[in-house]
Protein backbone atom coordinates (compact mmCIF):
# COMPACT_ATOMS: atom_id res chain seq x y z
CA UNK A 1 0.00 0.00 0.00
CA UNK A 2 1.92 3.32 -1.24
CA UNK A 3 -0.84 5.21 1.48
CA UNK A 4 -0.69 5.08 4.86
CA UNK A 5 -4.57 5.26 4.37
CA UNK A 6 -6.93 2.89 2.19
CA UNK A 7 -8.69 5.03 -0.49
CA UNK A 8 -12.39 4.54 0.20
CA UNK A 9 -14.76 4.54 -2.91
CA UNK A 10 -18.58 4.97 -3.12
CA UNK A 11 -20.20 4.13 -0.30
CA UNK A 12 -17.04 3.07 1.36
CA UNK A 13 -17.12 6.89 2.21
CA UNK A 14 -19.96 6.55 4.62
CA UNK A 15 -18.22 3.84 6.61
CA UNK A 16 -17.72 4.70 10.22
CA UNK A 17 -13.83 5.33 10.56
CA UNK A 18 -13.85 6.92 14.05
CA UNK A 19 -15.86 6.92 17.28
CA UNK A 20 -15.06 8.43 20.23
CA UNK A 21 -17.82 9.52 22.98
CA UNK A 22 -20.71 11.71 21.93
CA UNK A 23 -18.75 11.46 18.13
CA UNK A 24 -18.26 9.73 15.14
CA UNK A 25 -16.88 10.33 11.82
CA UNK A 26 -17.23 8.04 8.71
CA UNK A 27 -13.95 7.88 6.12
CA UNK A 28 -15.56 10.43 4.07
CA UNK A 29 -15.96 13.13 7.09
CA UNK A 30 -12.26 12.21 8.42
CA UNK A 31 -10.87 12.86 5.13
CA UNK A 32 -13.00 16.49 4.95
CA UNK A 33 -11.92 17.48 8.82
CA UNK A 34 -8.63 16.60 7.86
CA UNK A 35 -7.41 17.82 4.62
CA UNK A 36 -8.10 21.34 5.75
CA UNK A 37 -5.21 20.84 8.56
CA UNK A 38 -3.28 19.35 5.36
CA UNK A 39 -3.29 21.90 3.82
CA UNK A 40 -2.30 24.73 6.50
CA UNK A 41 1.64 22.47 7.16
CA UNK A 42 4.50 22.01 4.92
CA UNK A 43 5.79 18.25 3.66
CA UNK A 44 8.48 17.52 6.24
CA UNK A 45 7.91 19.71 8.80
CA UNK A 46 7.56 18.51 12.52
CA UNK A 47 4.22 19.43 14.23
CA UNK A 48 3.33 18.99 17.90
CA UNK A 49 0.04 17.58 18.47
CA UNK A 50 -1.76 18.08 21.64
CA UNK A 51 -2.65 14.16 22.51
CA UNK A 52 -5.96 14.48 23.78
CA UNK A 53 -8.07 11.29 24.07
CA UNK A 54 -10.26 13.02 21.17
CA UNK A 55 -11.63 12.69 17.83
CA UNK A 56 -9.64 15.91 17.16
CA UNK A 57 -6.18 14.10 18.18
CA UNK A 58 -6.98 11.64 15.45
CA UNK A 59 -7.86 14.32 13.00
CA UNK A 60 -4.45 16.46 13.79
CA UNK A 61 -2.12 13.28 13.27
CA UNK A 62 -4.19 12.29 9.82
CA UNK A 63 -3.54 15.55 8.99
CA UNK A 64 -0.11 16.33 9.70
CA UNK A 65 0.38 12.13 7.72
CA UNK A 66 -1.52 13.55 4.90
CA UNK A 67 0.97 16.71 4.46
CA UNK A 68 3.96 14.73 4.71
CA UNK A 69 4.23 16.24 8.24
CA UNK A 70 6.41 14.89 11.01
CA UNK A 71 3.82 14.01 13.96
CA UNK A 72 5.12 15.40 17.35
CA UNK A 73 2.33 13.57 19.81
CA UNK A 74 2.38 15.66 23.55
CA UNK A 75 1.46 13.80 26.59
CA UNK A 76 -0.88 16.72 27.90
CA UNK A 77 0.51 15.01 31.76
CA UNK A 78 3.65 16.40 31.45
CA UNK A 79 5.38 18.29 33.64
CA UNK A 80 6.44 22.30 32.47
CA UNK A 81 10.41 21.02 32.44
CA UNK A 82 9.50 17.99 30.11
CA UNK A 83 7.00 19.80 27.63
CA UNK A 84 9.83 22.40 27.57
CA UNK A 85 12.63 20.35 26.90
CA UNK A 86 10.82 17.83 24.01
CA UNK A 87 9.96 21.94 22.21
CA UNK A 88 12.89 23.33 22.46
CA UNK A 89 14.46 19.70 21.11
CA UNK A 90 12.22 19.09 18.21
CA UNK A 91 11.32 22.78 17.31
CA UNK A 92 8.32 22.08 16.08
CA UNK A 93 6.58 24.82 13.10
CA UNK A 94 3.03 24.55 15.12
CA UNK A 95 1.19 23.12 17.58
CA UNK A 96 -2.31 21.29 16.45
CA UNK A 97 -4.81 21.20 19.09
CA UNK A 98 -8.78 21.89 19.24
CA UNK A 99 -10.02 25.24 18.87
CA UNK A 100 -10.31 26.83 23.31
CA UNK A 101 -8.33 24.04 24.31
CA UNK A 102 -6.06 25.75 27.52
CA UNK A 103 -2.45 24.73 26.65
CA UNK A 104 0.41 25.30 28.84
CA UNK A 105 3.00 28.50 28.47
CA UNK A 106 5.30 25.92 26.81
CA UNK A 107 3.46 26.14 24.04
CA UNK A 108 2.81 29.88 23.98
CA UNK A 109 4.83 31.20 21.32
CA UNK A 110 4.34 28.33 18.90
CA UNK A 111 1.56 29.31 15.89
CA UNK A 112 -1.28 27.60 16.40
CA UNK A 113 -3.44 25.18 14.02
CA UNK A 114 -6.63 24.72 15.41
CA UNK A 115 -8.56 21.11 14.62
CA UNK A 116 -11.86 20.60 14.56
CA UNK A 117 -13.83 17.01 14.24
CA UNK A 118 -16.69 18.51 12.39
CA UNK A 119 -15.85 18.35 8.61
CA UNK A 120 -16.97 21.32 6.61
CA UNK A 121 -20.12 21.23 4.50
CA UNK A 122 -21.67 18.36 6.57
CA UNK A 123 -18.47 16.55 5.88
CA UNK A 124 -19.52 15.02 1.99
CA UNK A 125 -15.74 14.52 1.00
CA UNK A 126 -15.30 15.04 -3.03
CA UNK A 127 -13.40 13.14 -5.50
CA UNK A 128 -9.71 14.64 -4.62
CA UNK A 129 -10.54 14.42 -0.56
CA UNK A 130 -9.49 10.39 -0.04
CA UNK A 131 -7.28 9.08 2.72
CA UNK A 132 -4.57 8.78 0.20
CA UNK A 133 -1.93 10.93 -0.06
CA UNK A 134 1.47 8.89 -0.51
CA UNK A 135 4.68 10.27 0.60
CA UNK A 136 8.38 9.02 0.57
CA UNK A 137 8.39 5.80 2.69
CA UNK A 138 11.64 7.25 4.29
CA UNK A 139 9.99 10.58 5.35
CA UNK A 140 9.85 10.93 8.76
CA UNK A 141 5.94 10.50 10.26
CA UNK A 142 6.70 10.53 14.37
CA UNK A 143 8.84 11.88 16.66
CA UNK A 144 8.01 10.17 19.51
CA UNK A 145 10.15 10.94 23.07
CA UNK A 146 10.95 8.03 25.34
CA UNK A 147 10.79 8.60 29.07
CA UNK A 148 14.79 7.43 29.48
CA UNK A 149 15.71 6.45 33.38
CA UNK A 150 18.52 9.09 33.04
CA UNK A 151 18.68 12.50 31.56
CA UNK A 152 15.85 13.79 29.41
CA UNK A 153 13.64 12.43 26.94
CA UNK A 154 15.28 11.25 23.45
CA UNK A 155 13.46 11.83 19.79
CA UNK A 156 13.25 8.54 18.38
CA UNK A 157 12.22 9.21 14.50
CA UNK A 158 10.06 6.88 13.19
CA UNK A 159 9.99 6.87 9.36
CA UNK A 160 6.63 6.32 7.40
CA UNK A 161 7.87 2.77 6.06
CA UNK A 162 8.17 1.66 9.88
CA UNK A 163 4.73 2.39 10.84
CA UNK A 164 3.40 0.55 7.61
CA UNK A 165 5.47 -2.36 8.32
CA UNK A 166 4.68 -2.85 11.59
CA UNK A 167 0.81 -2.24 11.43
CA UNK A 168 0.93 -5.05 7.85
CA UNK A 169 2.80 -7.25 10.40
CA UNK A 170 0.36 -7.61 12.88
CA UNK A 171 -2.48 -7.38 9.96
CA UNK A 172 -0.40 -10.69 8.80
CA UNK A 173 0.42 -12.30 12.21
CA UNK A 174 -3.93 -11.58 13.80
CA UNK A 175 -5.35 -11.39 10.70
CA UNK A 176 -6.40 -8.09 11.43
CA UNK A 177 -9.01 -6.69 8.59
CA UNK A 178 -11.36 -4.02 7.81
CA UNK A 179 -14.30 -6.32 9.73
CA UNK A 180 -12.37 -6.09 12.66
CA UNK A 181 -13.66 -3.10 15.25
CA UNK A 182 -10.91 -2.17 17.80
CA UNK A 183 -11.79 -0.99 21.12
CA UNK A 184 -9.38 0.20 23.72
CA UNK A 185 -8.96 3.39 25.99
CA UNK A 186 -5.53 3.94 25.84
CA UNK A 187 -3.50 7.47 25.81
CA UNK A 188 -3.13 8.65 22.65
CA UNK A 189 0.52 10.18 22.94
CA UNK A 190 2.13 6.96 22.62
CA UNK A 191 3.17 4.08 19.92
CA UNK A 192 0.44 1.50 21.35
CA UNK A 193 -3.01 4.08 21.67
CA UNK A 194 -1.86 6.47 18.88
CA UNK A 195 -0.11 4.67 16.14
CA UNK A 196 -0.99 0.36 16.61
CA UNK A 197 -4.44 1.98 17.91
CA UNK A 198 -5.62 4.69 15.46
CA UNK A 199 -3.59 4.18 12.57
CA UNK A 200 -3.76 0.44 12.12
CA UNK A 201 -7.78 0.09 12.26
CA UNK A 202 -7.63 3.32 9.26
CA UNK A 203 -4.76 1.29 7.11
CA UNK A 204 -6.85 -1.84 7.42
CA UNK A 205 -10.42 0.53 6.94
CA UNK A 206 -11.83 -0.77 9.48
CA UNK A 207 -13.36 0.77 13.25
CA UNK A 208 -11.81 2.53 16.07
CA UNK A 209 -14.34 2.47 19.42
CA UNK A 210 -12.36 4.88 21.67
CA UNK A 211 -13.39 4.86 25.31
CA UNK A 212 -12.55 8.51 25.96
CA UNK A 213 -11.35 7.16 29.34
CA UNK A 214 -10.86 3.45 29.99
CA UNK A 215 -13.60 1.40 32.68
CA UNK A 216 -14.06 -2.61 32.17
CA UNK A 217 -17.73 -1.37 31.47
CA UNK A 218 -17.40 1.07 29.18
CA UNK A 219 -14.92 -1.91 27.12
CA UNK A 220 -17.56 -4.40 27.78
CA UNK A 221 -20.49 -2.71 26.32
CA UNK A 222 -18.18 -1.43 23.17
CA UNK A 223 -17.23 -5.19 22.64
CA UNK A 224 -20.96 -6.26 23.07
CA UNK A 225 -22.19 -3.88 20.80
CA UNK A 226 -19.90 -4.99 17.96
CA UNK A 227 -16.43 -4.42 18.90
CA UNK A 228 -13.89 -7.56 17.82
CA UNK A 229 -10.48 -6.78 19.00
CA UNK A 230 -9.41 -5.12 22.28
CA UNK A 231 -6.09 -3.43 23.32
CA UNK A 232 -4.85 -2.53 27.03
CA UNK A 233 -2.26 -2.82 29.55
CA UNK A 234 -2.02 -5.02 32.34
CA UNK A 235 -3.72 -2.22 34.86
CA UNK A 236 -6.58 -2.59 32.45
CA UNK A 237 -6.72 -5.82 31.91
CA UNK A 238 -6.19 -6.52 35.89
CA UNK A 239 -9.30 -4.65 35.99
CA UNK A 240 -11.76 -6.54 33.81
CA UNK A 241 -10.19 -9.95 35.29
CA UNK A 242 -11.68 -8.45 38.71
CA UNK A 243 -14.81 -7.32 37.07
CA UNK A 244 -15.56 -10.13 34.90
CA UNK A 245 -15.95 -12.15 37.84
CA UNK A 246 -18.79 -10.41 39.12
CA UNK A 247 -20.10 -9.40 36.60
CA UNK A 248 -21.26 -12.07 33.59
CA UNK A 249 -22.15 -9.70 30.74
CA UNK A 250 -18.88 -8.63 31.14
CA UNK A 251 -17.30 -11.74 31.00
CA UNK A 252 -19.40 -12.54 27.77
CA UNK A 253 -17.93 -9.88 26.01
CA UNK A 254 -14.69 -10.52 26.67
CA UNK A 255 -15.11 -13.92 25.55
CA UNK A 256 -16.99 -13.10 22.43
CA UNK A 257 -14.22 -10.96 21.12
CA UNK A 258 -12.06 -11.86 18.66
CA UNK A 259 -8.60 -11.07 19.72
CA UNK A 260 -7.48 -9.47 23.58
CA UNK A 261 -4.25 -8.23 23.07
CA UNK A 262 -1.75 -6.52 26.04
CA UNK A 263 1.27 -4.34 25.65
CA UNK A 264 3.41 -1.70 27.01
CA UNK A 265 4.27 -3.90 30.12
CA UNK A 266 4.54 -7.60 31.03
CA UNK A 267 1.08 -8.89 32.03
CA UNK A 268 1.02 -10.48 35.14
CA UNK A 269 0.66 -14.59 35.31
CA UNK A 270 -1.61 -14.37 37.79
CA UNK A 271 -3.80 -11.76 35.64
CA UNK A 272 -3.56 -14.46 32.45
CA UNK A 273 -4.73 -17.02 34.87
CA UNK A 274 -7.95 -14.97 36.00
CA UNK A 275 -8.88 -13.79 32.86
CA UNK A 276 -8.82 -17.22 31.49
CA UNK A 277 -10.70 -18.83 34.51
CA UNK A 278 -13.68 -15.48 34.27
CA UNK A 279 -14.17 -15.79 30.45
CA UNK A 280 -12.40 -18.60 29.14
CA UNK A 281 -9.73 -16.28 27.18
CA UNK A 282 -6.34 -16.10 26.68
CA UNK A 283 -4.69 -12.83 26.41
CA UNK A 284 -1.70 -12.35 23.31
CA UNK A 285 1.21 -10.11 24.78
CA UNK A 286 3.17 -8.96 21.97
CA UNK A 287 6.52 -7.07 22.71
CA UNK A 288 7.79 -3.75 20.97
CA UNK A 289 9.46 -0.33 22.29
CA UNK A 290 9.38 3.05 20.60
CA UNK A 291 12.39 2.98 18.71
CA UNK A 292 11.38 -0.45 16.91
CA UNK A 293 7.80 -0.35 17.22
CA UNK A 294 6.23 -4.15 17.27
CA UNK A 295 8.78 -6.83 17.28
CA UNK A 296 6.45 -10.20 18.38
CA UNK A 297 3.85 -11.68 18.98
CA UNK A 298 1.49 -15.17 18.50
CA UNK A 299 0.36 -15.71 15.32
CA UNK A 300 -3.81 -15.83 14.86
CA UNK A 301 -5.68 -18.64 13.91
CA UNK A 302 -8.37 -16.75 11.49
CA UNK A 303 -10.46 -20.54 11.50
CA UNK A 304 -11.73 -20.16 15.06
CA UNK A 305 -13.17 -17.11 14.98
CA UNK A 306 -14.64 -16.80 19.16
CA UNK A 307 -12.45 -19.19 20.85
CA UNK A 308 -8.61 -19.58 22.04
CA UNK A 309 -7.39 -17.85 18.96
CA UNK A 310 -3.67 -18.35 19.36
CA UNK A 311 -2.29 -21.08 17.14
CA UNK A 312 -0.67 -24.05 19.97
CA UNK A 313 -0.78 -24.28 23.56
CA UNK A 314 -1.49 -20.81 25.35
CA UNK A 315 1.65 -19.44 26.66
CA UNK A 316 2.21 -16.87 29.13
CA UNK A 317 4.65 -15.18 30.11
CA UNK A 318 5.89 -15.40 26.52
CA UNK A 319 5.47 -12.40 23.26
CA UNK A 320 5.63 -15.09 20.58
CA UNK A 321 7.62 -15.33 17.59
CA UNK A 322 9.23 -12.33 15.47
CA UNK A 323 6.74 -10.34 13.54
CA UNK A 324 7.26 -10.90 9.45
CA UNK A 325 10.19 -8.58 8.52
CA UNK A 326 11.41 -8.30 11.52
CA UNK A 327 15.09 -10.02 12.35
CA UNK A 328 15.90 -11.16 15.89
CA UNK A 329 18.88 -12.33 17.98
CA UNK A 330 20.01 -12.68 21.51
CA UNK A 331 23.44 -11.35 22.30
CA UNK A 332 26.06 -11.97 24.94
CA UNK A 333 27.80 -9.79 26.74
CA UNK A 334 30.07 -9.84 24.49
CA UNK A 335 28.39 -9.16 21.63
CA UNK A 336 28.60 -12.61 20.18
CA UNK A 337 24.98 -14.38 19.08
CA UNK A 338 23.58 -16.93 21.43
CA UNK A 339 22.42 -19.70 18.95
CA UNK A 340 21.15 -22.09 21.66
CA UNK A 341 17.55 -22.04 22.51
CA UNK A 342 17.15 -23.56 25.91
CA UNK A 343 14.88 -21.90 27.99
CA UNK A 344 17.12 -20.68 30.01
CA UNK A 345 20.29 -18.99 28.37
CA UNK A 346 19.92 -15.09 29.01
CA UNK A 347 20.88 -12.71 26.43
CA UNK A 348 19.77 -8.98 24.98
CA UNK A 349 17.40 -8.96 22.35
CA UNK A 350 18.72 -7.24 19.23
CA UNK A 351 16.43 -6.22 16.12
CA UNK A 352 16.94 -5.33 12.41
CA UNK A 353 14.19 -4.31 9.45
CA UNK A 354 12.02 -1.88 8.29
CA UNK A 355 10.04 -1.70 11.38
CA UNK A 356 12.90 0.52 13.16
CA UNK A 357 14.09 4.30 13.81
CA UNK A 358 16.19 6.17 12.07
CA UNK A 359 17.84 8.64 14.86
CA UNK A 360 17.58 10.02 17.90
CA UNK A 361 16.52 13.49 17.20
CA UNK A 362 19.77 15.76 17.71
CA UNK A 363 21.41 13.13 19.42
CA UNK A 364 24.04 11.48 17.05
CA UNK A 365 26.10 10.42 19.63
CA UNK A 366 22.90 8.20 21.45
CA UNK A 367 21.91 6.96 17.56
CA UNK A 368 25.67 5.57 17.44
CA UNK A 369 25.77 4.08 20.85
CA UNK A 370 22.21 2.20 20.41
CA UNK A 371 23.45 0.49 17.37
CA UNK A 372 25.71 -2.85 17.00
CA UNK A 373 27.67 -1.69 13.93
CA UNK A 374 26.64 1.02 11.34
CA UNK A 375 24.86 1.32 7.90
CA UNK A 376 21.22 -0.27 7.42
CA UNK A 377 22.58 -3.80 8.30
CA UNK A 378 23.50 -2.76 12.08
CA UNK A 379 21.25 -4.42 14.77
CA UNK A 380 19.97 -1.91 17.08
CA UNK A 381 20.26 -2.81 21.03
CA UNK A 382 16.99 -2.77 22.69
CA UNK A 383 18.23 -3.06 26.40
CA UNK A 384 15.69 -5.92 27.08
CA UNK A 385 16.47 -9.47 27.93
CA UNK A 386 15.11 -12.73 27.09
CA UNK A 387 15.76 -16.44 26.88
CA UNK A 388 14.09 -18.37 23.29
CA UNK A 389 12.25 -21.76 23.99
CA UNK A 390 12.62 -24.86 22.04
CA UNK A 391 10.46 -23.77 19.51
CA UNK A 392 11.95 -20.26 19.58
CA UNK A 393 8.82 -18.33 21.49
CA UNK A 394 10.70 -15.33 22.90
CA UNK A 395 10.23 -14.73 26.62
CA UNK A 396 11.61 -11.60 28.15
CA UNK A 397 13.26 -11.30 31.29
CA UNK A 398 13.92 -7.79 32.15
CA UNK A 399 15.48 -4.52 30.78
CA UNK A 400 19.38 -4.80 30.73
CA UNK A 401 19.92 -1.79 33.26
CA UNK A 402 17.21 -1.80 35.75
CA UNK A 403 15.93 -5.81 35.51
CA UNK A 404 19.04 -8.32 34.56
CA UNK A 405 20.33 -9.14 38.24
CA UNK A 406 24.19 -10.83 38.53
CA UNK A 407 24.29 -12.78 41.99
CA UNK A 408 26.37 -15.51 42.91
CA UNK A 409 27.84 -15.94 39.15
CA UNK A 410 24.63 -16.30 38.22
CA UNK A 411 22.39 -14.34 35.78
CA UNK A 412 18.78 -13.40 37.01
CA UNK A 413 15.57 -11.58 35.03
CA UNK A 414 13.61 -10.17 37.59
CA UNK A 415 10.76 -10.80 35.58
CA UNK A 416 10.34 -14.26 36.52
CA UNK A 417 10.90 -14.04 39.99
CA UNK A 418 8.12 -11.20 39.55
CA UNK A 419 5.57 -13.84 38.28
CA UNK A 420 6.19 -16.13 41.13
CA UNK A 421 6.09 -13.10 43.79
CA UNK A 422 2.55 -12.63 42.20
CA UNK A 423 1.42 -16.19 42.66
CA UNK A 424 1.57 -16.38 46.38
CA UNK A 425 -1.89 -15.52 47.40
CA UNK A 426 -0.57 -12.44 50.19
CA UNK A 427 0.98 -10.32 47.42
CA UNK A 428 -0.94 -8.15 45.31
CA UNK A 429 1.69 -6.55 43.68
CA UNK A 430 5.61 -7.29 42.89
CA UNK A 431 9.04 -5.68 41.64
CA UNK A 432 12.21 -6.70 41.60
CA UNK A 433 15.49 -5.19 41.58
CA UNK A 434 19.40 -6.14 42.33
CA UNK A 435 21.25 -4.06 44.97
CA UNK A 436 25.37 -4.43 45.68
CA UNK A 437 25.96 -7.18 47.78
CA UNK A 438 29.76 -7.97 49.19
CA UNK A 439 29.21 -11.40 48.99
CA UNK A 440 26.99 -12.11 46.10
CA UNK A 441 27.81 -8.70 43.96
CA UNK A 442 24.31 -8.24 43.78
CA UNK A 443 21.46 -9.53 45.90
CA UNK A 444 17.55 -9.81 44.86
CA UNK A 445 15.06 -7.88 46.02
CA UNK A 446 11.42 -7.78 46.31
CA UNK A 447 9.39 -4.89 46.65
CA UNK A 448 5.83 -5.62 47.27
CA UNK A 449 2.41 -4.55 47.54
CA UNK A 450 0.82 -7.38 50.13
CA UNK A 451 -3.20 -8.57 49.56
CA UNK A 452 -3.80 -7.81 53.13
CA UNK A 453 -1.48 -4.87 54.60
CA UNK A 454 -2.51 -5.95 58.06
CA UNK A 455 -0.67 -9.00 57.69
CA UNK A 456 2.31 -9.27 55.20
CA UNK A 457 3.91 -12.45 54.29
CA UNK A 458 7.40 -12.57 55.79
CA UNK A 459 10.42 -12.52 53.58
CA UNK A 460 11.43 -16.19 54.56
CA UNK A 461 8.00 -17.24 53.35
CA UNK A 462 7.95 -16.01 49.91
CA UNK A 463 12.09 -16.67 50.13
CA UNK A 464 10.95 -20.37 50.23
CA UNK A 465 7.70 -19.48 48.09
CA UNK A 466 10.07 -18.44 45.01
CA UNK A 467 12.82 -20.88 45.47
CA UNK A 468 10.70 -23.71 45.65
CA UNK A 469 9.38 -22.52 41.98
CA UNK A 470 12.25 -21.39 40.21
CA UNK A 471 15.77 -22.15 41.58
CA UNK A 472 17.36 -21.43 45.72
CA UNK A 473 19.61 -18.68 43.76
CA UNK A 474 17.14 -16.61 42.60
CA UNK A 475 15.17 -16.33 46.10
CA UNK A 476 14.50 -12.87 46.89
CA UNK A 477 17.26 -12.09 50.08
CA UNK A 478 15.24 -8.71 50.78
CA UNK A 479 11.44 -7.92 50.87
CA UNK A 480 10.28 -4.70 51.35
CA UNK A 481 6.83 -4.04 51.68
CA UNK A 482 5.17 -0.40 49.85
CA UNK A 483 1.26 0.77 49.65
CA UNK A 484 1.65 1.38 45.72
CA UNK A 485 4.42 0.92 42.98
CA UNK A 486 5.51 3.74 41.17
CA UNK A 487 3.93 3.56 37.65
CA UNK A 488 3.92 5.53 34.30
CA UNK A 489 1.12 6.36 32.53
CA UNK A 490 1.42 3.18 30.42
CA UNK A 491 1.28 1.40 33.73
CA UNK A 492 5.01 -0.07 33.75
CA UNK A 493 6.58 -0.04 37.28
CA UNK A 494 9.42 2.98 37.61
CA UNK A 495 11.99 0.93 39.56
CA UNK A 496 14.82 4.12 39.63
CA UNK A 497 12.09 5.48 41.79
CA UNK A 498 11.57 2.64 44.08
CA UNK A 499 14.19 3.48 46.42
CA UNK A 500 13.29 4.91 50.23
CA UNK A 501 9.49 3.83 49.20
CA UNK A 502 9.74 1.19 51.70
CA UNK A 503 7.05 1.26 54.60
CA UNK A 504 8.10 -1.94 56.27
CA UNK A 505 10.79 -4.54 55.30
CA UNK A 506 10.53 -8.07 55.70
Amino acid sequence: MSSLFPRPVGADRDRVALRFPGRSLTYGQLAAAAHPVAERLEKGARVAVWATPTPQTAVAVVGALLAGAAVVPLNPKSGERELAHVIEDSAPAAVLAAPGEALPDALGALPRVGVTAEPPGGGAAGPAQDLDTAHDPALPAFVVYTSGTTGPPKGAVLPRRAVAATLDALADAWAWTADDVLVHGLPLFHVHGLILGVLGPLRRGGELRHLGSFTPQAAGRELASGGTMLFGVPTMYHRLAQAAEEDGELAKALADARLLVSGSAALPLHDHERMAAATGRRVVERYGMTETLMLCSPRVNPQTPTSVRVDGPARPGTVGLPLPGVELRLAADDGTEISVYDGETIGEIQVRGDNLFTEYLNRPDATFAAFDGTGPRAWFRTGDMAVRDPDGYVRIVGRKATDLIKSGGYKIGAGEIENALLDHPGVREAAVTGEPDADLGERVVAWIVPADPRTPPSAEELAEHVAGQLAPHKRPRTVRCLDALPRNDMGKVIKPALGGRATRHG
